[in-house]
């Protein structure tokens, strides 16, 4: 990589700090553990994550925590077919308008696949075609007004939504969000996180770029609940990467964790967040702080690590989860979970200005 230019806001450096991670699924020099989804149960301490076996598949593994994140079980028993699942899966968690707590996870590369389970994650249902085309399952839902649900994907060139009435069961024919062209030629926007602002009434959009050479990450925005969006606008540099997931803390801030993709960033393919307000992102502003969570030490591929997990516990604890090789030697690519406080990071920050 080029020489690198520093940021403009503080950079923290956690990834020594190894008393914050957890190896949720330890790789192995013949088992490479992919990306990861996890999903906090509303007792505030039953969460669950699943990622698949190799990069992108095959495969989806489920393991649970009984601990909100500190310790793990086996692979849990899922349905045969789950051994099929071709990209990355992805768990979400919805009530539908029938009052029934249903528990989704997506998959696909080609045609997207859906398993659901009614009793908290328990039993589930074989994959399943939901009638989506996709090289990526969801990669963002979102609640909106009048009981409904808005998913977002991406298949060349297009980022999509699609939205549904019933819970999540069923969803509407595709519809284009947005796609590479106008301002952003060569951008090929993917990879969409949405995020409601902090009065309700906007939802952003952010947007991986597949050529960080030619443009930053991406953010389109609207204000009646996904009909019609903003022209995109390019975001600051501290927010470039891919797979992004932003997560409110409990106060009011968001830590957007992601694989960095920042031209000449001094943690270029590493697994980093950026913590920052709604308004930095709707104003395109660099924020307050971004953090190395976790180095990576794929001599590959270089930046084979992302594609996280964000959860918020009730005491503030911000549960960070990735893919990444961890240390150096054979071993292939796990599945890891940093733990951080907004608060600590605070403190660390003024200890740089002292």
């Amino acid at each position: 990589m080029p020489e690198s230019i520093p940021f403009n806001i503080p950079m923290i450096d956690l990834c020594d700090e190894t008393h914050r991670h957890v190896i949720i699924a330890q790789g192995t020099p013949e088992s490479y553990k992919g990306h990861p989804t996890t999903l906090l149960m509303p007792d505030q301490k039953t969460m669950f994550c699943v990622y698949p076996l190799g990069h992108g598949g095959p495969s989806a593994v489920l393991q649970r925590s009984d601990d909100a994140g500190l310790t793990w079980s086996d692979p849990l028993p899922v349905p045969e077919n789950w051994k099929t699942a071709t990209n990355c899966p992805a768990i979400f968690r919805f009530v539908g308008p029938d009052g029934v707590e249903r528990l989704f996870v997506f998959e696909g590369l080609g045609k997207m696949r859906q398993s659901v389970s009614l009793d908290r994650g328990e039993t589930w249902t074989p994959f399943e075609e939901n009638g989506l085309k996709t090289a990526m399952p969801f990669t963002t839902i979102i609640e909106i007004t009048g009981n409904r649900l808005m998913g977002g994907w991406s298949r060349k060139p297009s980022t999509l939504i699609s939205f549904s009435e019933d819970g999540g069961l069923t969803w509407s024919p595709e519809r284009v969000l947005v796609e590479s062209g106008g301002k952003f030629p060569d951008s090929r926007p993917c990879e969409p996180a949405f995020i409601r602002s902090p009065d309700g009434k906007e939802i952003a959009c952010v947007l991986r770029v597949s050529s960080t050479m030619k443009c930053r990450s991406l953010a389109v925005f609207s204000t009646d609940e996904g009909e019609t969006w903003t022209d995109p606008v390019e975001l600051d540099r501290t927010m470039t990467g891919n797979r992004h997931q932003p997560r409110y803390s409990s106060d009011g801030r968001i830590l957007m964790a992601f694989r960095d993709r920042t031209l000449h960033s001094p943690t270029w393919g590493h697994f980093v967040a950026w913590v920052g307000t709604y308004d930095d992102i709707r104003n395109c502003r660099a924020g307050q702080y971004r953090l190395k969570l976790l180095h990576s030490y794929d001599t590959v591929k270089m930046h084979d690590t992302g594609y996280p997990g964000v959860e918020l516990l009730p005491d503030d604890t911000l549960v960070v989860t990735t893919y990444v090789k961890y240390r150096p030697g054979p071993e292939k690519q796990s599945v890891v979970s940093v733990r951080l406080k907004l608060e600590e990071i605070d403190a660390m920050a003024e200890g740089m200005d002292s």
